[in-house]
């Protein structure tokens, strides 16, 4: 019988392995989506009341060309992101960092679940369309970004742990490398939704505008 070279079974591993924590991960923040999506049916109607004020304010300076410069959008937009990413790297390089990884990932799901939850139940098929192009297209870079981080997060600290207090080997720095021009990537990934999110995003947003915000 033919034995399986070394190598191939533990590239074998490694992906097995790499897949359960891409299901794992994706699976935490879906649950913060589901979550944000069900949190919506415990405000109360003053609380509703205000969010659709604000929500009437918005869309108002949206149809007037009132909101904040694309510019400035721009600027506020990516500056977010990057602090973001950059706590993210920072909880990435220890073990203790990644239950607020985990945290942070949740989170997201769960305000993008509570906004497309909320604008759905108030406005119908008017705010399923506005949440489409107003809160997708930049999220489709953004989770993506901050799942890979996250797991790359996961997967240094534990190289790490093992490093340090299991094998005493000294080659973490590689490791150290690989993740930060990672994290450097997704920087990049997030500049582009940045860009999207400041100069496009405003356009959709105004011809999909609901005609119809009234409290439920």
């Amino acid at each position: 019988m033919k034995k399986k070279p070394v190598l191939s079974h533990s590239f074998q591993v490694h992906l097995k392995n790499q897949g359960s924590l891409v299901i794992f991960v994706t699976v935490l923040f879906m649950m913060g989506v589901i979550f944000g999506a069900v949190l919506v049916n415990s405000l109360d109607p003053s609380q509703k009341e205000g969010l659709l004020n604000y929500l009437g304010f918005f869309f108002q300076g949206l149809s007037e060309n009132a909101i904040a410069d694309s510019k400035v959008a721009f600027q506020h937009s990516l500056g977010d992101h990057l602090k973001t990413i950059g706590l993210m790297w920072i909880l990435g390089l220890s073990v203790i960092g990644i239950p607020v990884l985990l945290v942070l990932l949740f989170l997201k799901g769960l305000v993008i679940g509570f906004t497309v939850g909320f604008l759905v139940h108030q406005m119908s098929w008017q705010g399923l369309w506005f949440a489409f192009v107003s809160v997708v297209p930049q999220n489709l870079l953004i989770i993506p970004a901050m799942i890979i981080i996250t797991m790359a997060g996961i997967h240094f600290s534990i190289s790490l742990f093992k490093n340090r207090l299991i094998h005493h080997r000294g080659a973490i720095y590689p490791h150290f490398v690989s993740f930060s021009l990672l994290v450097t990537g997704m920087a990049v990934v997030m500049l582009f939704s940045s860009v999207f999110e400041a100069y496009v995003s405003p356009v959709l947003m105004k011809e999909a505008i609901p005609t119809n915000i009234t409290l439920k």
